[in-house]
């Protein structure tokens, strides 16, 4: 018996020591799960209490049972937040307060909000303001009649209209939320913001009340004085005038326009930048400027486009369009009367317009006298004709060309049939004078040499080869382009019947025929083709030109003003007398520069 009580006890401390056991496992996995869990911190003072009031009684048998009453100079605290107001239904259960009557909550010395009536709930942290709801937060006041407010959060939410004023921003909204603890706003639909006579009108606009920097999507309009700004998604600085817009958007100033996929733009100092697509449009000017990156200065009128840049010029009847690989405008004298304009193409030039079409490295045009100068192995195609030499000069006149001048190297080639018989000039200079588009008058000096084909009047076919060389020769055309009269000084001349004409005398030793080259619609002039190395115009050498005998008379005045032209003067290329103006002042790019 004793024995068997023993083992009795043995067992029974052996239960008792497993039980220890599994209670301290038990207590440690607690103890990790408890760990592992995120607990909420211990908030203090987590009940709404009721500081003082005049009155306080219970209405059991009323409305609102479960409430105390209070009434004048009601105060109560909770969390660090006071609330005032003139009376209240204090649920202390619930913990949550129903004030009336200059209800007047502050948090701190930054935060306070006035109301008529609101319900505060101490569980949620939650003020909800009624009528007449004025939130003001350090320098920000909003003003609404619903708003809500959350303390965990900092964040104040309004939805049946509201006023946000941050010194001289002022912004309206039917719905939208501040965040005392970021300083940031956003307001949805009829969102209206007014800065400093700058107006932003759209649905949904974020607003940073530090940096002043506000942020529209959707449709979205923006007026200051003549400027107005179209936008899908754009970014505004009120405190310096910039703007950052995307989205396809638009800034139009008085008669100006620009246009991009992405834009930067200082309505303070008109600089506008703009990459996608990137259109400027003059519409007093009459000219727009196309490409994927585009700069442009509404204040001073400099531009410059390049990557896929293109000029369309539609100021005279028919429209220009110039593309090169970087275009610059200037502006000159711009707020006056006197206002003109320069154009500068450079690196494979290409014009189209339908009686006019060029080619050529670098190009300078000039709105007052409507001259284009090119540069560097130019061409130009009129109707039927070509033209090209080192510098070519065109002045246009309403929507046709009125002049053209040849400077260097000159020829003229016009296809007379299509069995391969041309016109052909060539000369040091050739300057061509133009009625309504068609060739009147022509003027070589220096070197001459000419392939004339007469056509019968009445059958329209060609006569005869007629070959000139002289020094100075002038003709003047019908308006069918038919020869009427020539003047030349002395020459040799050559006629062969068309059937007897040697094979060597159809083409002059200068001729070039590069229709190939030729831009043949708008969309054409991206297409560069340009001159082969061995086409290329290459620096004449001091060689005797082919008429020097003819000019051995010293009382010539032609002898001694082309003597001293060779021998003793530069050309008008490099003394620069073809036009000061014509040369590019800012960035001007080598290859113009080689050519002046």
């Amino acid at each position: 018996m004793e024995r068997k009580d023993k083992i009795s006890t043995i067992h029974r401390g052996h239960r008792i020591t497993s039980f220890v056991v599994l209670c301290l496992f038990v207590l440690c996995l607690l103890q990790v799960a408890y760990a592992a869990k995120p607990v909420k911190k211990a908030q203090k003072n987590e009940r709404v209490y009721l500081i003082h009031s005049d009155e306080l009684y219970y209405d059991m048998y009323g409305k609102n049972p479960d409430a105390q009453i209070v009434k004048g100079n009601v105060r109560f605290m909770h969390q660090g937040g006071y609330l005032n107001c003139d009376s209240a239904y204090f649920y202390q259960q619930q913990n949550s307060v129903r004030a009336m009557g200059h209800v007047h909550f502050t948090q701190g010395d930054t935060l306070s909000l006035t109301c008529e009536r609101g319900f505060y709930d101490g569980q949620m942290q939650m003020m909800e303001a009624r009528k007449n709801v004025v939130l003001k937060h350090r320098k920000q006041t909003l003003y609404t009649d619903s708003l809500n407010y959350d303390r965990i959060w900092e964040n104040a939410y309004f939805y049946d209209g509201g006023k946000l004023i941050d010194g001289k921003d002022v912004l309206v909204a039917d719905w939208g939320s501040y965040n005392t603890a970021t300083k940031k706003a956003v307001f949805y639909y009829h969102v209206v913001m007014t800065s400093e006579g700058q107006r932003v009108e759209t649905d949904t606009l974020h607003y940073d009340t530090e940096t002043s920097l506000a942020h529209v999507l959707g449709p979205s309009v923006v007026t200051k004085d003549s400027m107005i700004i179209n936008t899908q998604d754009g970014y505004f600085d009120s405190k310096s005038d910039k703007s950052q817009l995307y989205g396809r958007s638009t800034v139009i100033n008085g008669n100006k326009t620009i246009t991009g996929d992405s834009l930067f733009y200082n309505s303070d100092t008109g600089d506008a930048e703009g990459y996608g697509k990137v259109v400027y449009v003059d519409v007093e000017n009459k000219n727009e400027l196309y490409g994927d990156y585009l700069q442009y200065n509404e204040k001073t009128g400099y531009g410059y486009a390049t990557l896929n840049a293109l000029v369309k010029d539609y100021s005279q009847k028919d429209t220009l369009y110039m593309h090169g690989d970087s275009i610059k405008l200037f502006t000159y004298n711009i707020d006056t009367d006197s206002v003109y304009r320069k154009v500068h193409c450079y690196n494979k030039v290409r014009a189209y317009r339908e009686d006019f079409q060029a080619i050529c490295d670098s190009l300078v045009g000039d709105s007052r006298d409507s001259c284009m100068v090119m540069y560097k192995d130019p061409i130009v195609w009129n109707l039927g004709r070509q033209v090209l030499g080192e510098v070519i000069r065109v002045y246009s006149n309403d929507s046709t060309i009125r002049e053209a001048h040849i400077i260097g190297q000159a020829l003229s080639v016009e296809r007379c049939d299509e069995e391969d018989h041309y016109n052909q000039i060539s000369s040091n200079e050739i300057d061509a004078f133009f009625t309504e588009g068609a060739l009147r008058h022509i003027c070589c000096v220096g070197n001459v040499k000419v392939i004339y084909y007469p056509v019968d009047e009445n059958d329209s076919t060609l006569m005869l080869l007629n070959y000139t060389e002289t020094d100075t020769l002038r003709t003047y055309m019908s308006e069918d382009r038919q020869l009427e009269k020539i003047w030349t000084s002395k020459h040799v001349s050559d006629m062969y019947p068309m059937t007897q004409i040697p094979p060597e005398k159809y083409k002059l030793p200068e001729f070039a025929w590069f229709e190939e080259l030729r831009p043949v619609d708008k969309d054409d002039v991206f297409n560069w083709r340009g001159k082969k190395d061995e086409e290329k115009l290459k620096s004449l050498n001091n060689a005797a030109p082919p008429m020097q005998t003819l000019r051995k008379s010293a009382a010539e005045p032609a002898q001694e003003k082309k003597e001293e032209t060779d021998e003793e003067q530069p050309s008008k290329v490099q003394a620069g007398e073809l036009d000061k103006d014509a040369v590019p002042e800012i960035e001007k790019p080598e290859e113009l520069s080689k050519n002046e």
